[in-house]
């Protein structure tokens, strides 16, 4: 028990009959208390517990928890494979789709249910090396047992995104002079699969800040202090 740590043995080195006799008193005593707290310990009720067994009793959970349904059932594709294979992926994509270091493709892939298939759907988004901007976005959804291209959008700064079933489709808007880095503006479009193909759903056009530029707010350059 933490709170009942060894005490002072002063008491029994008195060396006299009273001291012996007062010593065998409180040590009595203190046994007494230690049956009492012990089982206080014991009954999980009222009664004092140790810190580290109340924190192991409290965090076992009574059975082990459920990992998510389906997390393990996913059946992983090569997203490269697949688009190279693909004969709607255009021709510029596949030649751009190299691996930017060693034999690792700047391709991101994610799986989901869009279109209630009872497979998981997969998104694949393909980037460029340097900057990581989209050049291309696809969506494929199972059917007899392969993978089909039901959604496919080409061109500079696209990317999708599974959102609770909908399909994110995120555009980066330049005006001429825009760097890369600093689009004007962006235009989300959210997706639903209906029927047998998506429909826009939603949209929201986004305008950025046009003090940000390269980083800093645009204006002259400071002047330097004059010199005495």
């Amino acid at each position: 028990m933490r709170g009942l740590s060894a005490r002072d043995n002063s008491y029994g080195n008195s060396g006299t009959t009273g001291g012996i006799r007062a010593a065998g008193t409180t040590a009595t005593a203190v046994l007494a208390a230690l049956g009492l707290l012990t089982a206080g310990c014991s009954t999980g009720g009222t009664g004092m517990r140790d810190e580290g067994a109340a924190r192991t009793d409290q965090s076992t959970p009574s059975s082990a928890p459920t990992p998510p349904s389906g997390s393990s059932s996913i059946k992983k594709i090569d997203p490269v494979q697949l688009l190279k294979s693909d004969p709607k992926v255009s021709d510029q994509v596949k030649d751009d789709l190299k691996p930017c270091v060693a034999d690792a493709y700047p391709v991101d892939t994610s799986y989901g249910n869009l279109t209630g298939s009872g497979q998981p759907d997969v998104v694949v988004n393909v980037l460029t090396c340097g900057d990581a901007v989209g050049i291309g976005t696809y969506v494929y959804r199972v059917t007899e047992k392969k993978y089909e291209n039901v959604f496919a959008v080409e061109e500079p700064a696209v990317y999708s995104a599974i959102d609770r079933g909908d399909l994110v489709v995120t555009k980066q808007v330049y005006d001429k002079g825009d760097p890369v880095a600093y689009p004007s503006g962006e235009d989300v479009i959210t997706y639903r699969w209906v029927g047998n193909r998506f429909s826009e759903h939603d949209r929201v056009h986004n305008e950025f800040s046009k003090a940000l530029g390269d980083g800093g707010i645009d204006g002259p350059a400071p002047s330097s202090p004059p010199e005495n």
